[in-house]
């Protein structure tokens, strides 16, 4: 049988005076406004059978019509002066019968309706607009306004309805072992509670974004075969305050009743946030719905059968009530996969997708160094989209390609039209990179290089690690700022000049450069002490806040910041102009082809023979006709 709704009283009664409003002002609508020559020119003409005069408005009754109306109503803007000029006309009318009657009142008959009916209307409008505010706000079922209000939305189960387990996670064994006490808890409590054991409360996964920490508790619930609360922190943060406090209540209740469960609190940085640090002090609505988190997770009971699980990729912003034991006992790091963990990840991601022959999974692995989870889902997302849009059964190894230079730095811009300055200055930009990277140590390989636009670049140049490395040494980091300053030296090397194609390498350099200094403690001058301080990006947590050092050392910083730029711009130079043959050669290659693989970068530097591949017949190239001359 379908529930029906009850219409609420206050609903009928707003309803009934909007009705009433209308048909009063319905009833007195105003016929059309007409100047005072035109209600001149009706007394002329014979059509007035009388009139009322009252105050500033005249009342017609007419014989006939006019525009469909037999009384008109009419403001005048002096009735004395109307009266004075048809008082010849009016006598001569009044003889002849035309006009019957008329009447002159001094002021204007009180009518209370004329009052009234504005105010109910505003005011039904008023009570129809703050019923409809409510009802969404508290959206989510039936009622009336604030029936739902203070109901937390949660979703119940997987939105997909697909059942996950630990099988759909990869790249993450010691994190599932972690979580492997939770889900033998929830399925036989009783072991645990026989050795006088208490599992965790809450357990927070901490972690970058995309590493997979919400596919974790999803699987923990799947594999417990338990029931899956999953809300947003945000969605406990209203405009009204108590909300957040109620939806806390109602939310730990729903789990209650749903024992066993697991509720799943995505981006709780959003409500559990440290207190102090937002502009309403003690009576932050934030706070509040804080609060009222700590207390029903600090009173949970040995046997409710609910475990909370929470995600954040920024734990230093908690508050520190929320990570004590007793309510956050527990805090599992999800971080990027390394090589293994991401081929086992494409092979989760490559069970429903059509790879051909030469696409080989461990490869894409090792050059995807930095990737996550989420990162390689994407790229072979992309990777099968380029292959439908050439009608290719099968994913080759080239979509995979072009899918990971997508994914880093944008689709490609071929419709860009440039000079042949432009174009020589990109090439060149290009090439200085890659030739200083190849000198260098500790640089990684080029991968590609390309003076295709893509994203915001005029051009790119690729280097991927050849192998996962958790730690940067000086040499490493003074070699990257090398790399990155080749392009403005290759620059100021050919053309005699600079130009503003170098601004995101200067930046990235300049950044690295400081870390060495004030960060990591890499300068002799300044010792081994860290200068860097993390500002909360909060105000409670930065206002107010000032250096910890002095004015002599911020001096000192800039100074040796300044001497760690110079000697690796003087590398670059020294560099480039030692192998300026080598550099001319990239240049010009990227200059007739567009783009250069890391094979035929190798086979110029070690002048071999360059293989030239064979571009596809819908590939458009830049040079297929001259461009246009600055």
């Amino acid at each position: 049988m379908k529930h029906r709704r009850n219409i609420p009283p206050i609903v009928g009664l707003m309803v009934l005076m909007l009705v009433m409003s209308m048909v009063t002002t319905f009833l007195r609508a105003r016929g059309p406004e007409l100047t005072h020559t035109q209600i001149v020119g009706l007394f002329e003409e014979e059509r007035v059978k009388s009139f009322v005069i009252q105050g500033n408005q005249i009342e017609l009754q007419l014989h006939g019509t006019y525009e469909g109306k037999e009384t008109l109503l009419c403001d005048l803007g002096d009735p004395e002066l109307f009266l004075e000029q048809t008082e010849a006309l009016r006598q001569q009318q009044l003889e002849s019968g035309v006009l019957e009657k008329y009447d002159f009142l001094a002021e204007a008959e009180t009518r209370p309706m004329d009052y009234v009916a504005p105010l109910l209307l505003a005011g039904g409008i008023l009570l129809m607009f703050w019923f409809m505010l409510m009802t969404r706000a508290g959206a989510g079922g039936g009622g009336g306004a604030g029936g739902n209000f203070g109901r937390a939305r949660t979703v119940m189960g997987i939105p997909d309805g697909r059942k996950v387990t630990f099988d759909d996670v990869a790249g993450a064994d010691e994190e599932k072992a972690e979580l492997q006490e939770v889900v033998e808890f929830l399925r036989d409590p009783e072991r645990f509670h026989a050795m006088g054991a208490r599992i965790p409360h809450g357990i927070l996964l901490v972690g970058p974004p995309g590493t997979g920490k919400t596919l974790l508790a999803r699987a923990v619930a799947g594999e417990a075969d338990v029931q899956f609360l999953s809300i947003s922190g945000s969605d406990f943060v209203e405009m009204y305050v108590g909300v957040g406090a109620s939806r806390v209540r109602d939310l730990f209740d729903q789990a209650k009743k749903a024992a066993p469960a697991i509720i799943f609190i995505d981006e709780i940085d959003a409500v559990g946030r440290k207190r102090g640090s937002g502009l309403g002090g003690g009576h932050d609505e934030k706070e509040q719905t804080l609060n009222q988190l700590l207390v029903e997770m600090d009173g949970f009971g040995k046997a409710e059968g609910v475990i909370v699980l929470a995600a954040t990729n920024r734990p230093d912003i908690l508050d520190p009530a929320l990570r004590r034991p007793g309510r956050f006992d527990r805090e599992i790091y999800v971080g990027k996969p390394d090589s293994k963990g991401r081929q086992e990840i494409l092979k989760v991601h490559a069970r429903d997708k059509r790879l051909g022959d030469d696409v080989d999974l461990k490869k894409i692995a090792m050059t995807t160094a930095g990737f996550t989870g989420a990162d390689l889902q994407n790229l072979l997302n992309e990777a099968a989209i380029l292959a439908t849009r050439a009608e290719r059964p099968v994913i080759i190894q080239k979509d995979v390609n072009e899918a990971m230079m997508k994914v880093i730095a944008g689709p490609e811009k071929r419709s860009r039209v440039r000079n042949v300055r432009d174009l020589r200055i990109t090439a060149y930009h290009e090439a200085g990179h890659a030739v200083v990277m190849h000198y260098l140590e500790t640089c990684d390989p080029v991968h590609h290089i390309t003076v295709v636009p893509r994203g915001r670049s005029l051009g790119t140049t690729w280097t991927l690690p050849s192998e996962d490395s958790s730690h940067l040494t000086r040499n490493e980091m003074f070699e990257d700022i090398v790399g990155l300053l080749g392009g403005r030296a290759a620059e100021e090397i050919v053309f005699r000049d600079i130009t503003t194609g170098a601004s995101n390498d200067i930046d990235r350099s300049s950044d690295l450069a400081r870390d060495m200094v004030a960060r990591y403690g890499m300068s002799k001058a300044l010792g081994t002490i860290s200068y860097n301080s993390d500002d909360e990006v909060f105000i409670g947590g930065s206002y107010g806040k000032t250096r910890s050092y002095s004015e002599k050392i911020a001096g000192q910083i800039d100074d040796e910041v300044k001497a760690v730029i110079d000697a690796a711009y003087a590398q670059s130079q020294k560099l480039l102009n030692e192998h300026r043959e080598q550099l001319d050669a990239v240049a010009e290659f990227l200059l007739k082809h567009e783009s250069m693989t890391g094979d035929q970068f190798c086979a110029c530097m070690e002048g071999r023979e360059i293989i030239i591949e064979e571009p596809e017949s819908d590939q458009v190239s830049l040079f297929d006709e001259k461009p246009a001359e600055e």
